[in-house]
């Protein structure tokens, strides 16, 4: 089985609603594909917050009472068989009717959880593979001669061309770049630095991920959507078909200005 026909089937595989023989492929495949793992744990992650932080808006007795009553009340003498059913009907259709009255408010709350879910699954990402990136050995693939020599190391490892604006200066250098993974996809890694920090900016596909759509600022030319985590501050924000992590330690004023300058503002 490979990464397409797994992936679809990956929610129903935690639950555990998948016959065996698919099942057991997905399984197999799980075993020797990090990517669609990450993406497993993720979806595993996600359905497990829902779970635990999903409201629960039990109705009253007095409201189910007073519903049963008006519905009953409404209803026309029948045939004698009516009355032996109507007394289980009649709660029944009240608790549909909640259901019905009910279903905005809890979809509105289960979209806005989901929404903040998946900002918080995009920050942690973005500093789980900072921390990674910055674990290895040899943390840059290729040490940096300028954003010229960076940039084309890349052509060949990755189906799509990173479009970075900031090439460093002085008080950004830019150390190197390497390959990495964002959730299930490659991504160009452009390490630069501040004083003794290191910042990480993460350049991936934009598409099918759970952008965050609250939090955002306006950083000239591109609106960002900042977040801290765990002592790191992240910024988020796509230009184009691209999707754009910026992670670091540093002040949030340094980080907003070297997103400004790999933008392409002022």
């Amino acid at each position: 089985m490979h990464c397409s026909g797994a992936r679809p089937h990956l929610l129903d595989y935690e639950r555990g609603g998948l016959p065996l023989d698919t099942e057991r492929k997905i399984q197999e495949h799980l075993d020797a594909c990090p990517a669609c793992t990450r993406a497993a744990t993720a979806e595993r992650a996600l359905t497990e917050l829902l779970e635990r932080h999903l409201p629960q808006h039990p109705a009253s007795l007095a409201l189910k009472r007073r519903l049963a009553t008006q519905w009953s009340a409404t209803i026309p003498r029948q045939r004698c068989w009516w009355p032996r059913w109507s007394w289980s009907l009649g709660p029944a259709l009240a608790v549909v009717g909640l259901v019905v009255v009910g279903f905005p408010f809890v979809s509105g709350k289960l979209a806005g959880l989901r929404q903040s879910n998946a900002t918080e699954a995009m920050v942690s990402e973005a500093v789980n593979d900072h921390l990674r990136v910055l674990d290895r050995p040899r943390p840059l693939d290729v040490e940096s001669g300028g954003i010229h020599q960076v940039k084309p190391w890349f052509t060949t490892r990755l189906d799509f061309a990173p479009v970075v604006a900031f090439a460093g200066d002085e008080e950004f250098p830019l150390k190197g770049g390497a390959i990495s993974y964002f959730f299930d996809r490659r991504a160009a890694v452009f390490v630069y630095g501040r004083r003794s920090h290191s910042i990480t900016l993460f350049v991936f596909r934009a598409d099918g991920l759970p952008w965050p759509r609250r939090g955002a600022r306006p950083v000239e030319p591109i609106p960002v959507s900042m977040t801290a985590a765990r002592g790191f501050n992240v910024l988020l924000w796509k230009q184009g078909d691209l999707g754009y992590a910026l992670v670091g330690d540093l002040d949030s004023t340094d980080l907003v200005r070297l997103a400004r300058f790999i933008s392409g503002g002022p």
